[in-house]
This record gives structure tokens, C-alpha cells and sequence, in this order.
């Protein structure tokens, strides 16, 4: 309760000195590198020291993170990166540890100078987050609907480790998370059963844990990989024939072709037509330049005859990609039909048979009545041959 007082008191102070004084920033000096040293704040152009007094990892880490030095690894007391010069500006400094700079936490303004140069503040921070490395495992970076990618995401040098995340461009939350020791450098993460929502860019990031359980900071992303997610559908594909064919057949000498398509295409990818028959298969192919492409068969034999499937292939990243077969197409080929059919051709001939009878009975009955003997004259004057047969009639002489 009375640190709470205090850091109220201290912050209306502190609100107090933003009011007079306006910082124009920290630095550490003195170090070992950019992330160590003494802290000093800017204030009226003149650069000053921090006293030490209440100084713990709480304002240590807000120093460390505004400066981009990761966590604070120790608040360093006691001049302990050299004794500075010039004004202490800042007496007991009270952070929550979420404030986005020093100058933001709490403060007591230094109207009692009980400090001196030798209780300059001081950090040591973790360092700047090292930029991680995103590899690939997999051997490929195409792949199919159901398939997993495995990455490794590695970092140089680790420190407080807590986990690593896989991360796809365009998406805010992980797809992937993985607990990591807190000396462990490199993890391993897989995408597991992959759709084709999950084609694009990946990369990867790491975060570490402060002194305090609510301290968790990110690392930059790192590379990028790219996959790709290649899906096939089954095709569908139909055949064209002359009119006068029966359903399921092709009219032997006749043209016919056989269509092939697909919904989904990919560049380089070709149409397959497979022919089963009693005596073997026959395979052909043709480059997918449109979405439907047409086999064409000008004189149908009957080679040509059997069951018909279609599939669509394409190769890819050194992989190659094929659909599932379409359902099997029959084709029958057939003989044409004759001229006549036997049923005219029957009709035809029994009416040749019976004017061809008609004319032979004429002609006989013509012969014979011809040959019969020749009557005398008298004979001839008073006989008439009605209806093929001579008839004599008999006359009185006189």
C-alpha cells in the first residue's frame, strides 16, 4: 500500500516534470556494447545521469525494450559501468515495467540531492532478438491436399527461449506452436494435412520471457518459404459421333472424337486418354493449353473399340501430379447399315417373282395356242379362239 502511495505521489511528480522539462531521449554509455552501460536521459539538451535509488529489472526492462535490447539480464547499481558527469535528473524511478519509455515511469525530480555520480543507474540487457532462420525439411515445396511440410526454425544464439511460432503471411494468429527449452536454439514445425488455403508464404518467429511471468516479446519474422498446394479433380469427358449411331456406339469408318476437362488447371499440365480393350491399352496425350481438350479419331475401326478413361497430370516443383481417373466410357463399333434392309429386299423379290410368273404363264399360253394345227379354211372362217382355246362350231352345209 505505501509503495503504491508512493509510486502515485512519485508519478504526479513525475506528470509534473513532463510539464517543465520535455526528454529528449536515453542512451547507455559506457558498456560493453549497445545494449549495456550507464543510463543517461536528455533533458534541456544537457544529457544526464539516473539515480540508483529504488532502481530494479522493472525499469531496467523498460530501458531494455525501449532501446530494442531485448530483456534486462541485471539493473546494474552503484556506478557499476563508471561514475557519469552533469545533472542527475532522475530520483527514484518507479515503473510498472509496461511503460513504453523511461521517461514515462514514475519519478521523484531532483530537488534533494542526496544522489551522487557514484549511485549512477545502470543496464545490462539481453541484446538486441536476432532475426530467426526458417528452413524447409521437406524435400519439396509442392505438395498435395493431406500431405505435411516440415520447417525448422532456428536462432543463433538463444536466451530465455519460450516458444517458436509458424506463421503464414496474411494471417495474424500461428498456425504452428512449439515449446522450446530455454537454452534450445532450433525447433522443428510441422504443418500437418495441408488444404490448399495453406498455399502461400511462410515465416517464423520466437519469443522469450522476461524476469516477470507477464513478460513474454517477439522476435523480428524471419525468411520466407513459399509452397504450393496442387489439387487435381477428377475429369469429366464425353464423345461426339454421326448422328445415325446408335447410343454407346460409333459407326464403323465413320469420325468420332472424345473430350476431356477438368476444372482446375495448372501450367504444363496434359489430358491422358486411356483405352482398355480385350487385346491391351492404348495411351494417348495432349497438352493442356485450354481446360477441355478433344481426341479425335477420323475413321473408327475396330481397334477403336472399349472402354475409354481420361486423367489429368502435371509436373511440378520435380514432382509429378495426376487425378483420379474418370468413370469408364464404352464405345462400340459397329458395321454400317446395307442399302435395303432384309425385309425390303424380301418384299423386292417376291414381287419380281410374281410378274416375272405373270409374263411366263402369258407366254406359254401364247406358244401353245400358236401351235395348235392349222384348221381348213372353212374351219378357220367358222372357229374362233376365245380365251386362249379354239372352239369349233358346228354349221349345217347346205
Amino acid at each position: 500500500m505505501l509503495r503504491f502511495l508512493h509510486i502515485l505521489l512519485t508519478g504526479l511528480l513525475g506528470a509534473l516534470w513532463d510539464g517543465v522539462t520535455a526528454f529528449g531521449g536515453v542512451r547507455l554509455v559506457d558498456g560493453h556494447n549497445n545494449c549495456s552501460g550507464r543510463v543517461e536521459v536528455r533533458g534541456h539538451d544537457q544529457w544526464g545521469t539516473v539515480c540508483d535509488h529504488g532502481w530494479d529489472l522493472r525499469e531496467a526492462d523498460v530501458v531494455c525494450l525501449e532501446l530494442g535490447c531485448g530483456f534486462a539480464e541485471s539493473a546494474v547499481r552503484g556506478a557499476g559501468f563508471g561514475a557519469g558527469s552533469g545533472t542527475i535528473w532522475l530520483h527514484h524511478v518507479q515503473c510498472s515495467g509496461h511503460e513504453s519509455s523511461l521517461t514515462r515511469c514514475a519519478v521523484v525530480l531532483n530537488t534533494n540531492s542526496y544522489c551522487t555520480h557514484e549511485n549512477d543507474a545502470g543496464v545490462k540487457c539481453s541484446g538486441a532478438l536476432l532475426v530467426p532462420t526458417l528452413t524447409l525439411l521437406s524435400p519439396h515445396t509442392v505438395f498435395s491436399p493431406g500431405e505435411a511440410v516440415r520447417f525448422s526454425c532456428s536462432v543463433l544464439l538463444g536466451h530465455h527461449l519460450s516458444d517458436f511460432h509458424l506463421y503464414q503471411h496474411g494471417v495474424s494468429t500461428p498456425l504452428v506452436t512449439q515449446r522450446a527449452d530455454q537454452v534450445q536454439t532450433r525447433v522443428e514445425l510441422t504443418l500437418s494435412d495441408i488444404e490448399t488455403f495453406h498455399q502461400g508464404s511462410y515465416s517464423c518467429r520466437y519469443r522469450i520471457k522476461g524476469d516477470f511471468p507477464s513478460e513474454l516479446l517477439s522476435s523480428p519474422p524471419s525468411n520466407s518459404i513459399n509452397i504450393t498446394v496442387v489439387e487435381l479433380f477428377t475429369p469429366q469427358h464425353w464423345y461426339n459421333t454421326s448422328a445415325e449411331a446408335p447410343a454407346g456406339s460409333v459407326i464403323k469408318g465413320h469420325s468420332f472424337n472424345i473430350t476431356c476437362s477438368t476444372t482446375q488447371q495448372y501450367p504444363g499440365g496434359s489430358f491422358q486418354l486411356r483405352l482398355i480393350r480385350s487385346n491391351g491399352t492404348v495411351r494417348q496425350s495432349l497438352p493442356a493449353l485450354t481446360p477441355s481438350v478433344t481426341f479425335t479419331f477420323p475413321n473408327a475401326q475396330r481397334s477403336n473399340e472399349g472402354y475409354y478413361y481420361c486423367l489429368y497430370r502435371v509436373q511440378m516443383g520435380g514432382r509429378t501430379f495426376v487425378s483420379r481417373e474418370s468413370q469408364p466410357l464404352p464405345v462400340a463399333v459397329r458395321d454400317p447399315d446395307p442399302v435395303l434392309s432384309p425385309m425390303v429386299i424380301s418384299w423386292l423379290v417376291s414381287g419380281l417373282t410374281f410378274i416375272v410368273a405373270v409374263i411366263i404363264i402369258i407366254i406359254v399360253a401364247k406358244v401353245l395356242c400358236n401351235k395348235e394345227k392349222k384348221p381348213s379354211e372353212l374351219e378357220r372362217e367358222t372357229r374362233t379362239c376365245v380365251d386362249n382355246t379354239y372352239v369349233a362350231l358346228s354349221i349345217n352345209k347346205l
